[in-house]
């Protein structure tokens, strides 16, 4: 079984606020999450994904 995280606990496991990933999902800019009877869950390995996608080797890169 996949682990899922609730958004605080998403937040936290990406040392983020709640606010600022609430404000990613929103734009899209965020991890891939699903929506279960309503709920927003972030699967683990989306959460790493997503950090990798994030990796630059200069700050002249943009992310």
């Amino acid at each position: 079984m996949r682990e899922l995280y609730k958004t605080p606990e998403a937040a936290e496991f990406l040392r983020l606020g709640k606010p600022t990933l609430e404000r990613l999902r929103l734009t899209g800019e965020g991890p891939r999450y699903c929506k279960l009877g309503g709920a927003v869950r972030y699967r683990r390995c989306d959460l790493e994904a997503w950090l990798e996608s994030c990796l630059t080797r200069s700050t002249s890169e943009v992310a």
